[in-house]
């Protein structure tokens, strides 16, 4: 057979005006496909083509800078954008603001197991995930700007009961990102960090009669794959490129606990003493973590949530719970920040479409997410902040599933300032921008579709904390030090109900001391 190796602008040329593009990868490279995005991004730079692109992805992608969807962020480039996390692209965002494209949202994990679908010829993805927030069609549809006018789902009913079908769409490329190739075409995964929906993107790709393109940071002879060592198999592969600068992260060369190619005890590594100065988000964290149990299937999303898998593991409790990401990754220690995603010396690791089933099948016990703003009805939006468009990443698909979903965040935004470590809070300035509002610009999580679930829904600041009842939302504890009326009641755009005893947290959450001590409950 013809080899399939060519270089990384031979394989750009691959990709036709018009054409959709699925593309993978996550915050901080992970499993990113670089080299092929920059020779697209020459490629257009210097022909003004390929032109009026649709770009498909399930994650962020990028860096905020240059890289990632960076890349494809050129008018004319690209029409049409269906991506599920925006925020790593800040030129996306602003030309989806300048209606220079259709902008659109999907929940993560709906984006990647609808592609599952494509890549097996059904009638798209039937799902209750998104049903009654920004994704339903009577909700906006997952359309973010005034450019995009077309309808991505539509409400189905099967058995009495209402669901959503994502309509599949034709892939005509798709570019892939792995760890080494053999001379048939053979790709293995073996040296990334996860898996990510790189199969489902190829499967759907070659079932549309599209594209398949690989890159690959090892070229090895034929045979050295081992038959399960094989990720996707030759016959789906169009064309590999390999770039032998391919990193695990932007960051970071190549490192084995990522890979999971290192197995051992757990470790985590105490900051010193001073390290971190303790603040409002380690109150928030410290009062999270009250809510885990023993045994407990666990998901953390980004931003405070991150301080409480912090603190789980500096408390030497990770192997008490079941941790988990949206990536597809169980256990290990989490990285953070732009590395979100990324888990050192995980037990597992799965194709982010099958841990997507496992949540939408209700696997999850606690999920701990941040939000941007919550409102009188309990619902919370993540994906259109400011104008900007955001999308929701995987928080749909995890915060409409689990059993307990606790929101972790700040009460409030630009120009607060606090000061706690006594023992108690005080606020010095109550901050500009209202986080707690009358009604929420865009729902990415319904307080009311939660309530039809009997589904837990917890809403926790450093000031006071909130639990959604069937009466509304109710105002249940408040931290130590804090005047309810001044510093909550009279920051807030609704009235919450006021529970019949409310409770002060504990002193400890606002205290500087050491955070060995575990306090994870029996089941």
């Amino acid at each position: 057979m013809k080899s399939k190796f060519v270089s990384a602008d031979d394989a750009a040329l691959l990709i036709n005006d018009g054409d959709t593009v699925a593309l993978m990868g996550g915050g901080g490279g992970l499993m990113e496909a670089t080299c092929l995005f920059q020779a697209v991004e020459r490629r257009f730079l210097a022909t003004q083509t390929p032109r009026n692109l649709t770009c498909v992805h399930a994650l962020g992608i990028g860096d905020k800078q240059s890289r990632g969807m960076n890349c494809f962020a050129y008018e004319g480039l690209v029409r049409k954008v269906i991506g599920g996390h925006w925020v790593w692209s800040p030129r996306m965002q602003q030309l989806a603001l300048d209606e220079k494209i259709e902008a659109y949202i999907l929940p993560g994990g709906v984006s990647s197991q609808l592609l599952r679908e494509i890549g097996g010829a059904r009638p798209g993805l039937f799902t209750h995930v998104g049903l009654g927030t920004v994704c339903d069609p009577r909700h906006g549809g997952g359309r973010m700007n005034a450019s995009a006018k077309d309808d991505l789902a539509e409400v189905v009913t099967v058995d009495g009961r209402e669901y959503l079908r994502y309509k599949p769409y034709a892939v005509n490329v798709a570019l892939v990102r792995a760890s080494a190739a053999d001379e048939d075409g053979n790709i293995s995964f073996e040296h990334e960090a996860a898996n990510l929906d790189a199969a489902s993107i190829a499967l759907a790709a070659r079932t549309s009669g599209g594209r398949v393109i690989v890159q690959v940071r090892e070229r090895l002879p034929r045979g050295a794959l081992k038959a399960r060592e094989v990720r996707i198999p030759a016959a789906w592969v169009d064309a590999i490129v390999v770039d032998a600068d391919q990193r695990t992260s932007y960051d970071i060369p190549f490192d084995a606990s990522l890979s999971g190619e290192l197995t051992g005890p757990q470790r985590f590594e105490l900051e010193a003493p001073g390290d971190e100065p303790f603040n409002e988000r380690q109150a928030v964290a410290r009062r999270a973590a009250c809510e885990l149990v023993e045994g407990a299937v666990v998901n953390y999303g980004v931003g405070v949530p991150d301080a409480v898998a912090k603190l789980v593991a500096r408390r030497g409790e990770l192997d008490r719970i079941y941790q988990t990401i949206e990536h597809g990754t169980y256990g290990g220690s989490l990285l953070d920040g732009v590395l979100f995603g990324y888990a050192r010396n995980a037990s597992a690791m799965l194709d982010a479409p099958t841990q997507f089933d496992f949540y939408a099948g209700g696997g999850l016990d606690i999920a701990f997410l941040g939000f941007g703003e919550f409102d009188a009805l309990g619902n919370v939006n993540v994906s259109k902040l400011g104008g900007l468009t955001v999308g929701p990443g995987g928080f749909i698909d995890i915060a409409q599933n689990a059993r307990k979903v606790v929101f972790c965040g700040t009460f409030a935004a630009k120009g607060v300032q606090l000061e706690t470590g006594d023992g108690t809070l005080c606020v010095v300035k109550p901050g500009e921008v209202r986080k707690l509002v009358q009604q929420v610009d865009q729902v990415t999580f319904s307080g009311p579709q939660a309530l039809l679930r009997g589904q837990q829904a917890l809403y926790l600041t450093e000031r006071a904390n909130f639990r959604l009842t069937p009466e509304g939302m109710e105002l249940f504890e408040i931290a130590p030090g804090i005047d309810l009326q001044r510093d909550v009641l009279d920051q807030m755009d609704f009235v919450p109900r006021l529970a019949e005893n409310i409770a002060v947290m504990p002193a400890s959450h606002f205290r500087r001391e050491d955070d060995r001590l575990g306090a994870l409950s029996s089941r």
